[in-house]
């Protein structure tokens, strides 16, 4: 700690230079707003919607406040020993703990940041350790745990904060175990960094460790005997507590069981030899890990075991993960950002946006925070200190064009397809979000009927006729029109990236842009199409006869937002796929069909009344602003054929700098009094 005192202060005495300062004053700034709007969002629920949790303990009729057993009715999850320190709360007004409650709860998350970023493993640059403290804050703040234990009221960041400070800031023996025990105390299973003390050779701050706990809870049994009882053997540490153990709440290893539809003396038995194993594997890791320095690493591991092997893991009670986003994994650059760009987004996006909606999926969905949490413990390879790559990963391949470098290398093909996924559930939920009304959509799909008119391009209603009365023409287009439109584009992506991977960066940039700006339109323009004006006597050839008399125009209201019209994002992707066609193929065939496509597309989209012209109009418009953006930005520049001398393929070792120098293993007495 002193060490990273220090560090910080010689590097922040040194001058900012480059920005950072404006950088870090910045990023400080944000931290105040996420703050803000997080209380903000606490306290501005209706009564009956915030802090459940803690409303259940000590609001009118709490548990904390009525007689009888705090486990009557399942309601309250805590340890004994947490509602015998909660019991004075039960005094306070609700709206004024409340308050102090939330702030009070800010305040720790601050402190867990802050603790966080001064435990990375140094030497840190100077820029880290000036921003780690603001971008770990941040990122707590719009996490999942941090976001539920403020809505329900939970003290999950207390336990958390209490290891940090056992494990990495406070000194001595007796102290580190106290704080450990006392977490353990409110969340048994932190009892194993009391196991983690021990195998790293602080047995006197095990044992302390193991005391604290075992009188904590000794003292909650004299005091409240039938509900240590009711904790402890009838509810086995709580696992029958909080809600339905099999729910997709419960990311445990007990709750993955459980709807996979194991139960009996099997599910136990499995569950306990799985336990085991991940506790004899994960803790080796963490051992590892503290031993080589990397001691919030370890930390992180760690808890991500408790996580899986805890009867119940509510999502508040996922912070452990967030801290192992810390390890580093990958010997090439651009794979260093895979495991921390996957950890947030586990913990901040719902398992929905992450995975598509597909049977064969649906198991892994459920369960993202435990694979994760498993992951962590037992799988990642997370680099030591002593490896060549811990400073100097393999440099991606550059292109050496005549005013700017171009990256060569293959992006992550993980980070890719969640990119994907997860801009395509936000283009989702924002075009379903982005309507004003019938009457507006209606409004405006007047004006440009009138606009088509007297620019004598209205040929909708004859086309869509025409279209109706051929069957297998109009069988062709509702085929093209529902199917073509994301089968095209995802296709052309998956060969760049297999054989062009420096043109599938810059295409896959113009494509992301031009959706950006669909939203846009989406969202300040609500159209009509053709098919849901009534009065004009158009047919839906592609969804069916749709109701007038009804609102919603039947169930596809539900599903997606149809009034999103301009621009036509089905004419703008099939844009881009001819305009990438044309500049890329080898073939004259292949950009002959890279045309053909959104001539089709244009046809259907205005034969099956679907859009306008002038929806396709819009959806050009949009393309060519998404690849007018990436070429102001540097990203649609294609690079030259000719590659940097001497550069190898990135799987190459031969792409390391010859003057890499390996970081020494710090011996073990380093370390150890480094865990204190």
């Amino acid at each position: 700690m002193a060490n990273a005192e220090r560090r910080v202060r010689g590097n922040a005495a040194a001058g900012n230079g480059s920005g950072t300062g404006a950088v870090r004053a910045a990023l400080w700034l944000v931290v105040a707003v996420l703050a803000a709007r997080q209380m903000a969002a606490a306290l501005g629920r209706p009564p009956g919607q915030r802090f459940t949790g803690l409303e259940t303990w000590v609001g009118p009729g709490g548990v904390l406040r009525v007689t009888g057993s705090l486990y009557d009715g399942g309601r309250f999850t805590g340890t004994p020993f947490a509602g015998l320190v909660l019991r004075p709360l039960a005094r306070a007004a609700e709206q004024n703990l409340g308050v102090v409650w939330t702030f009070g709860s800010l305040l720790l998350v601050v402190a867990l940041g802050v603790v966080a970023a001064r435990a990375l493993p140094g030497p840190v640059s100077r820029r880290t350790a000036l921003l780690a403290a603001p971008v770990a804050i941040s990122l707590l703040m719009v996490s999942l745990p941090v976001r539920t234990a403020l809505h329900l009221g939970q003290a999950s960041v207390v336990p958390v904060l209490l290891v940090l400070l056992g494990c990495l800031v406070v000194r001595g023996e007796r102290a580190p175990g106290a704080l450990i025990g006392a977490a353990a105390a409110l969340q048994p299973t932190v009892v194993l960094f009391a196991v983690l003390l021990g195998l790293t050779g602080r047995r006197r701050a095990a044992v302390t460790g193991g005391v604290t706990f075992a009188g904590c809870t000794a003292l909650a049994w004299a005091v409240l005997p039938d509900d240590s009882w009711a904790y402890w053997v009838r509810h086995v540490a709580g696992a029958g507590l909080g809600g339905d153990a099999a729910g997709l709440a419960n990311q445990s290893l007990h709750g993955a069981l459980l709807r996979f539809g194991v139960t009996g003396p099997a599910q136990v038995a499995l569950l306990l030899l799985l336990a085991v194993a991940v506790c004899v594997l994960g803790l080796r890791r963490a051992v590892r890990y503290a031993k080589d320095g990397q001691l919030l690493l370890a930390v992180a591991v760690t808890g991500c075991v408790a996580v899986a092997v805890s009867p119940t893991t509510w999502p508040y009670q996922l912070l452990w993960l967030l801290l192992a986003a810390v390890g580093r994994a990958g010997k090439r650059a651009g794979d260093r950002r895979v495991w921390p760009v996957v950890v947030v987004l586990v913990l901040t996006l719902p398992g929905t946006m992450l995975l598509p909606d597909i049977g064969a999926l649906l198991p892994v969905r459920d369960n993202v925070p435990l694979i994760a949490a498993l992951a962590a413990a037992c799988a990642v390879p997370f680099l030591p200190r002593a490896s060549p790559y811990w400073h100097d990963p393999l440099p991606p391949v550059y292109a050496a064009p005549a005013r700017r470098r171009r990256v060569l290398s293959r992006p992550s093909l993980l980070l890719e397809l969640l990119l994907i996924r997860v801009v395509y559930s936000v283009y989702a939920q924002v075009r379903l979000a982005a309507t004003a009304g019938r009457d507006s959509a209606e409004r405006h799909g007047r004006q440009i009927h009138a606009l088509e008119q007297w620019l004598h391009i209205g040929i909708e209603h004859g086309a869509n006729r025409a279209v109706a009365g051929l069957d297998r023409l109009r069988d062709f287009f509702g085929f093209y029109y529902t199917t073509f439109h994301f089968i095209v584009p995802l296709a052309i992506l998956g060969v760049l990236y297999a054989r062009r991977p420096a043109d599938y960066r810059w295409a896959r940039s113009t494509i992301g842009f031009a959706t950006l700006f669909a939203l846009v339109g989406f969202w300040l323009y609500p159209l009509a199409p053709p098919r849901l004006m009534p009065g004009f006597g158009f047919v839906d050839t592609v969804h069916g006869v749709q109701d007038f008399a009804r609102p919603d125009y039947g169930g596809l209201t539900a599903v997606t937002n149809q009034y999103a019209a301009m621009p036509s994002l089905h004419f703008g992707w099939s844009l881009w796929c001819g305009v990438v066609a044309v500049l890329l193929a080898p073939r004259a065939w292949m950009k002959a069909l890279g045309l053909l496509h959104p001539l089709v597309t244009a046809c259907a989209i205005v034969a099956t009344a679907n859009h306008w012209v002038l929806d396709a109009v819009g959806g050009a418009a949009v393309v060519g602003l998404g690849f007018a953006l990436a070429r102001l930005l540097g990203w649609a520049r294609r690079p030259d054929p000719a590659v940097v001398p001497g550069a190898a393929r990135p799987w190459d070792d031969r792409a390391r700098p010859a003057a890499t120098v390996p970081v020494p293993r710090p011996p073990d007495g380093t370390v150890r009094s480094r865990i204190r």
